[in-house]
C-alpha cells in the first residue's frame, strides 16, 4: 500500500505539497522506524542474498523534498541545530531497549534501531539505516543512510559504514549478522560483508579495490552487476601489492589492498567473544 502511494508521488511531484502528503510521509517514516520496511532486505533467490527496495529509497528522498529547514536547537546560542523539519532526531524512551551513552551522539528519525543496541559517544546513524538487535556502534563511528547492519555486529571506533541513497536502485552497504568491523575501517559503495566476517583495523572496502584471498587463491572483485562481497567468516586485513610495471615498479611503490588471511576458527571466535564484555 505504501509503495503504491510513495512511488507516484516521488516520480511525479506536485507543484505544492499538502497535508495528505505529509501524513503519507509520516506513515512511511513510522514503518522505517519500526523496521517494517527497509531499503534492502534478505532474498535467498538473489545472487548476493539481498534485494534492493528502490521505492523505500524514493520515500527517504521524498522526505527531503517535503521538509523545510527549521530551528531544532535546544539552545540556539550555545549549540545551533537547523535541519529539515521532516528529519528531526529519533525519539527513544527507556523501554526502547537501546543504550545511548551521553556525549554527543545523534540518530536521525526514519531508521530502525533494534533492542540491545549500544551507542557509544559520539556516533551517528543516518536516515534509512537499519541496525539490528545487539549491535554496538562505537565512538566516532558512522552508519550511513540506508546502510543495513545485522544482529550482534560491532562497529568499532572511527569506523565508517557508508550509505548509498542514490541512485535509488543501487545496493546499500550491508553487514550481515555477527560482523566485526575494526577501528578506522571504511566500508563503501554497496559492499556486502557476509555473516561472521572480521575486518581488521584500517581495512577499506569499495568497488574499485579487489580483495586478495590468500586462503583460496582467488581475487574477489566487484563487477557491473555485482557489488564487492566479503565471504562469510573471512578475516580481512589491510595489505599491499607491488606495482609490477612502469615507474611504480622502478620506484618500488606498493598499492593498498584488502587481504583475506584466514577464515574464522574456534580460536578467532574466542577472541571476538571478548567484545561481549563491552556490551
Amino acid at each position: 500500500m505504501l509503495q503504491a502511494e510513495i512511488e507516484p508521488l516521488f516520480d511525479n511531484p506536485p507543484s505544492s505539497y499538502g497535508e495528505a502528503h505529509f501524513a503519507l510521509f509520516q506513515r512511511f517514516k513510522d514503518a522505517l522506524n519500526g523496521g517494517q520496511i527497509r531499503s534492502a532486505e534478505p532474498d535467498a533467490s538473489a545472487p548476493t542474498g539481498w534485494r534492493v527496495n528502490a521505492w523505500v529509497k524514493k520515500g527517504v528522498l521524498l522526505g527531503f523534498r517535503l521538509g523545510t529547514v527549521v530551528d531544532m536547537s535546544v539552545n540556539a546560542a550555545r549549540q545551533p541545530f537547523f535541519d529539515k523539519a521532516t528529519y528531526p532526531v529519533k525519539t527513544f524512551t527507556a523501554t526502547s531497549g537501546v543504550r545511548i551513552v551521553p556525549g554527543g551522539s545523534s540518530i536521525r528519525d526514519g531508521c530502525f534501531i533494534g533492542k540491545g543496541v549500544t551507542c557509544m559517544p559520539p556516533m551517528y546513524v543516518n536516515v534509512g539505516a537499519y541496525v539490528d538487535d545487539g549491535t554496538m556502534v562505537d565512538s566516532h563511528a558512522l552508519v550511513g543512510s540506508c546502510a543495513q547492519i545485522g544482529k550482534n555486529c560491532h562497529i568499532s571506533a572511527a569506523a565508517q559504514i557508508g550509505g548509498v541513497l542514490e541512485p535509488v536502485g543501487a545496493m546499500p552497504v550491508i553487514l550481515e549478522d555477527g560482523v566485526l568491523v575494526g577501528g578506522n575501517c571504511g566500508v563503501y559503495e554497496g559492499t556486502i560483508v557476509k555473516r561472521g566476517a572480521v575486518l581488521g583495523t584500517g581495512t577499506i572496502l569499495n568497488r574499485s579495490t579487489p580483495i586478495y584471498d590468500l586462503v583460496k587463491g582467488e581475487v574477489i572483485r566487484a563487477t557491473d552487476d555485482m557489488p564487492l562481497v566479503v565471504p562469510e567468516d573471512a578475516v580481512v586485513v589491510a595489505g599491499s601489492r607491488a606495482v609490477t610495471s612502469g615507474k611504480g615498479k622502478e620506484w618500488g611503490i606498493s598499492l593498498y589492498t584488502p587481504v583475506i588471511v584466514k577464515y574464522k576458527d574456534a580460536k578467532t571466535g574466542g577472541k571476538i567473544q571478548l567484545e561481549d564484555l563491552l556490551r
